[in-house]
């Protein structure tokens, strides 16, 4: 079986289109251009958490939390600058990036997470099986 790889970024604060163009330049040198998906996170990983409240409340015992899921901010994290702000913020600073990204990654549903970014990852990782 060939190696494949998955570059997964943060945009931060830059230019998603001009963040990609840059990693492919690099990629395109390696020549492994076949074999190789990237996916920018908009604007921060913690959108991908945003996306599924219910993972959150799971993960880090934080009572009614998926309730707010429909609010709009939530309908779609993505358009929020300062995702890890806000996970902080609603979770009371129970978000700790490291040990709250390994718990609330045990509950992610691949399946119903608002977050277009995370879609696009479980996408492109599904594409790279093939």
């Amino acid at each position: 079986m060939e190696t494949r790889f998955l570059i997964l970024r943060d945009q931060d604060s830059a230019n998603c289109k001009n963040v990609k163009a840059e990693i492919h330049k690099k990629v395109v040198s390696s020549g492994k251009t076949i074999s190789t998906k990237i996916v920018i996170a908009c604007h921060e990983l913690e959108s991908f958490y945003l996306g599924d409240l219910k993972a959150v409340e799971l993960a880090l015992g934080c009572k009614n939390l998926s309730k707010k899921q429909e609010q709009k901010k939530f309908k779609n994290p993505d358009i929020l600058a300062n995702a890890s702000e806000e996970l902080e913020k609603i979770t009371q600073n129970k978000y700790q990036k490291i040990s709250g990204s390994r718990e609330i990654g045990k509950h992610l549903c691949l399946k119903s997470n608002k977050s277009q970014s995370f879609n696009h990852l479980i996408r492109s990782i599904r594409t790279l099986l093939k």
